[in-house]
């Protein structure tokens, strides 16, 4: 089994049956032996942050809307930001490498140079103790390391498939299957 830790990413197999995970790519925020936490980087929604959070509707990366995080605490909202530097900065905590999570309720100009890209989710993915290791044991996830640009894309419709492409040896073939297989 893959370590997983913070700032890699969670691709769904085609094992994985769970309607809220179907092609899902998550970026890992937090793992731990009580638990673990995520976000769904290709699933937007129609609704513009600004509508949302008004004061980080500029802020925001393009597409400038909400995505949907995954199917945990969907009226909370989690940021993740690129930092343009390591300088410890009030509201920014470190994930991995330049990402960190945002406290949305640190005032935007505090901040906002501070920038490089930012993504806000409604929502998570949670796993309680074990069970994320089962999950992938299982044959339900690819864990593989990720980019800063994952996280930022505008287009998410194909990160699953260029993540996985870009992954080596026989892992890359699985970006080639077809969604249904029924229809190979």
């Amino acid at each position: 089994m893959t370590d997983v830790r913070a700032g890699m990413l969670l691709l769904a197999t085609p094992a994985l049956l769970d309607p809220n995970f179907a092609d899902t790519v998550i970026l890992m925020l937090d793992v731990r032996g009580d638990g673990s936490l995520g976000v769904v980087l290709n699933r937007p929604t129609g609704l513009p942050v600004a509508e949302v959070l008004e004061a980080w509707g500029d802020v925001v990366a393009e597409p400038e809307v909400l995505f949907q995080g995954g199917p945990v605490e969907t009226d909370g909202a989690l940021a993740v930001a690129l930092r343009r530097s390591d300088d410890e900065v009030l509201g920014l905590r470190e994930v991995v490498d330049r990402l960190a999570l945002l406290d949305l309720d640190t005032p935007v100009e505090l901040v906002s140079d501070e920038l490089a890209g930012l993504r806000i989710f409604a929502g998570y993915a949670g796993w309680g103790a074990g069970q994320l290791e089962r999950e992938i044991e299982e044959g339900s996830w690819y864990v593989v390391p990720g980019t800063a640009p994952d996280v930022f894309r505008a287009d998410t419709s194909t990160l699953h498939r260029d993540v996985l492409r870009r992954q080596p040896g026989d892992l890359a073939w699985q970006s080639t299957r077809p969604l249904d297989a029924d229809l190979n």
